[in-house]
């Protein structure tokens, strides 16, 4: 393993499981049609609660991606980003061997983790006792067995953690692993966030805390950023997963680079454990950490991929951060939220939202804001309203802010 500061940090594999579907090709689709994955919660009696939508994943099979006897071993939020890694290995076809394992790291986010896990024991537990515990039970729920599932798999003997910054936590993962590449601790990782939440708890949870929209007679227009009347977010669920890599060394195993990572910011608002700071004052100060580390001009940025989660506030104060960046070129950058039609998958977000960029990036089309349909007269940016946008796209962001004040900024460069 090589050890010099600044080396360049690729994409070379791609993976989700996500409420649009499961794979690339199938979110990627319904990204560009705009299409909701919101309806109505069947994954538990959701029948007295004041929320009753949420945007779930459907169409995912656990036994086309994990070996039978090992999915019992994983909470649904593990068994996602595993799925996802599988997929961007696939595509990556980077091969881990004795000679590179131990430069090979795996950093997932997960804001919550196995709350189905917790759930359904403590049922069974309140029922017979300790009598049918399962030994699985804390192996299953803990969040760094999401990254310790996928090390076992493919022997990567490098940095193996979840990173839990809340919304923040998939690209605090893809940040930190971008950083130790660039300083030579890794050669290549696997990256990703996933998430699980929508149980009794994990939605009764946000409804207390009143973030969520109660738009239970049309949860296809649940999740509008940005739009005048939104009323909170849609709770959603999936993972994503990324190979990236030392770019040199991709070029010289003929990898096919689907973009770079050329920038992160991460700072904390250190204001309120839920709310954002006003004025969108330290927002900004993460975006222009993670365009001055690249030596990026704000000019050079085509499209923001925003955090944007419908909530009154947050949608605010990312407008206002977004305008003090880019002054007055702020109306001309293409900014969406893709949680327009995915809702808000919470640790799995930064890393979902990733991918999406790097498509967009690959691909030449900017995914819509859906629902916008009533202008806020403090959200006035470009949201690439309700349809997809062909566009050259050079340098892109992606925005992620979590409870706490968490922030991060990633920027990826075209290939």
């Amino acid at each position: 393993m090589r050890r010099m500061l600044d080396r360049r940090v690729v994409v070379t594999g791609l993976g989700l499981v996500t409420p649009l579907g499961t794979g690339i090709e199938k979110n990627w689709e319904a990204l560009v049609a705009g299409r909701s994955a919101a309806g109505p919660i069947t994954k538990f009696d959701a029948s007295q609660f004041p929320v009753r939508i949420a945007a779930e994943v459907k169409d995912f099979k656990p036994e086309d991606w994990i070996e039978k006897r090992d999915i019992k071993k994983m909470d649904p939020f593990i068994q996602y980003v595993y799925a996802a890694a599988a997929q961007a290995m696939d595509q990556s076809r980077y091969q881990i061997n004795e000679e590179n394992a131990d430069s090979f790291g795996v950093l997932v986010g997960v804001g919550i983790g196995g709350l189905t896990t917790v759930e359904e024991t403590h049922r069974e537990v309140l029922k017979t006792g300790l009598k049918h515990l399962s030994p699985f039970f804390i192996p299953k729920l803990i969040s760094n067995l999401g990254p310790g599932h996928i090390s076992i798999r493919y022997g990567a003997r490098g940095p193996t953690f979840a990173t839990t910054s809340a919304c923040a936590s998939g690209s605090h993962a893809i940040g930190e692993t971008y950083r130790m590449i660039k300083l030579g601790i890794l050669d290549a990782g696997i990256v990703g966030g996933t998430e699980a939440a929508v149980t009794a708890l994990g939605v009764g949870g946000f409804i207390a805390m009143r973030a969520l929209s109660t738009r239970n007679e049309e949860p296809e227009r649940a999740s509008r950023p940005f739009d005048k009347e939104r009323d909170g977010f849609l709770m959603a669920e999936g993972g994503a997963a990324m190979v990236i890599e030392e770019r040199e060394a991709a070029i010289a195993r003929g990898a096919k680079i689907l973009a770079e990572i050329c920038g992160y910011g991460t700072n904390s608002d250190a204001h309120h454990i839920t709310a954002p700071a006003p004025e969108g004052r330290v927002i900004a100060k993460c975006m222009r950490m993670c365009l001055e580390e690249s030596d990026l001009d704000p000019n050079e940025v085509d499209y923001i991929n925003a955090h944007g989660t419908s909530t009154p506030q947050g949608d605010v104060a990312e407008t206002q951060g977004i305008k003090r960046v880019f002054g007055e070129r702020a109306a001309k950058v293409a900014v969406s939220s893709t949680k327009s039609m995915t809702g808000h998958t919470l640790g799995a977000a930064g890393a979902i939202e990733s991918v999406f960029t790097v498509l967009a990036i690959e691909r030449g089309i900017i995914p819509p804001t859906i629902n916008q349909e009533h202008p806020d007269p403090e959200c006035d940016l470009d949201y690439v309203p309700n349809q997809a946008r062909p566009a050259r796209i050079r340098i892109a962001l992606n925005n992620s802010f979590g409870f706490g004040g968490t922030n991060t900024t990633l920027a990826f460069r075209a290939a």
